[in-house]
C-alpha cells in the first residue's frame, strides 16, 4: 500500500530537527565550557533538571505534530517479540562493529569523547545525581529520540521509499547531536535503528538498543 504524504506534519518535523541541530551546533562552536566541565554534568542535579525540561519540551512538539495520528509514532508491539529480540542483538553487534572500525581512524578527538557526557571516574558523593542522570540519558533520551526519528520521522518519510527514509532518518539523528567526529558513529547508529524499526514496525526494539548503548557507555565510564 502506498504511504500517505503528510506535507504539513513533515514540514513541522523537519523544522524541529533543524532547530535542534542548529541549537546544538551553535552551542558546540560558541560554548566556552570545557569538555571536563561538560563531563561533570552527569554528577549535577541542575544538569538533570535542565535535561528533563529540554526533553519534555521536545516530546511536546513531537506529540503535537503527531496529534490525531498517533500511529505515526509506531508505538506498537513488534510483529514478533522473538524476532524483535534477534534484531536488537544484531543491531548491537553492528553498532559496536562500526564503533570499533571508527576507533581505528586517526581523528583529532575520538567520537566517544567528543560529546563529553561520560565521566572520567566515579564520584561516590554525587551518586544520587549520577543515578538521576543515568535515568535521563538511558531512559528519557532514548524514548524521546526514538519517537522523534524512528517513530514520527520515519513514518513521515516513508513515502520516499524504504531506504531513502532509513538513510534520511539516520542522517537527521546524527545531525541533531551537534557533533562532527561522532557523526561517523551516530549516523550509522541512526541507520541501523531505522532498519530495525522498518523490519519490526515498532519503535520499542530501537528504544531498548538505544537505552542499552547509552547505559553501557555511562557504566563503563565509571568502572574502567
Amino acid at each position: 500500500m502506498e504511504a500517505r504524504v503528510y506535507r504539513g506534519r513533515l514540514a513541522c518535523w523537519a523544522s524541529l530537527v533543524a532547530l535542534i541541530a542548529g541549537l546544538n551546533y551553535y552551542a558546540r562552536f560558541t560554548s566556552s565550557s570545557s569538555t571536563g566541565s561538560a563531563r561533570d554534568a552527569v554528577y549535577s542535579w541542575s544538569g538533570f533538571a535542565s535535561g528533563m525540561i529540554v526533553y519534555g519540551i521536545w516530546l511536546g512538539f513531537v506529540l503535537a505534530i503527531a496529534l490525531d495520528h498517533t500511529e505515526l509514532l509506531a508505538l506498537r508491539r513488534p510483529q514478533s517479540w522473538r524476532r524483535g529480540a534477534a534484531w536488537c542483538a544484531g543491531a548491537i553487534a553492528a553498532i559496536y562493529a562500526v564503533s570499533a572500525l571508527v576507533s581505528l581512524i586517526p581523528l583529532p578527538q575520538s567520537p566517544s569523547n567528543e560529546q563529553g557526557l561520560t565521566p572520567t571516574g566515579w564520584e561516590p558523593k554525587h551518586a544520587a545525581a549520577f543515578a538521576a542522570n543515568v535515568a535521563l540519558l538511558a531512559v528519557v533520551a532514548p524514548f524521546v529520540e526514538e519517537l522523534t526519528f524512528r517513530g514520527l520521522g520515519q513514518s513521515l518519510l516513508r513515502f520516499l521509499g524504504r531506504w531513502p527514509s532509513i538513510l534520511l532518518v539516520g542522517v537527521a539523528f546524527g545531525a541533531t547531536h551537534g557533533l562532527l567526529e561522532a557523526l561517523l558513529v551516530l549516523v550509522p547508529f541512526g541507520i541501523v535503528l531505522a532498519y530495525v524499526r522498518d523490519r519490526t514496525e515498532s519503535v520499542y526494539p530501537g528504544m531498548v538498543v538505544h537505552a542499552l548503548f547509552n547505559g553501557t557507555a555511562l557504566a563503563l565510564s565509571v568502572l574502567t
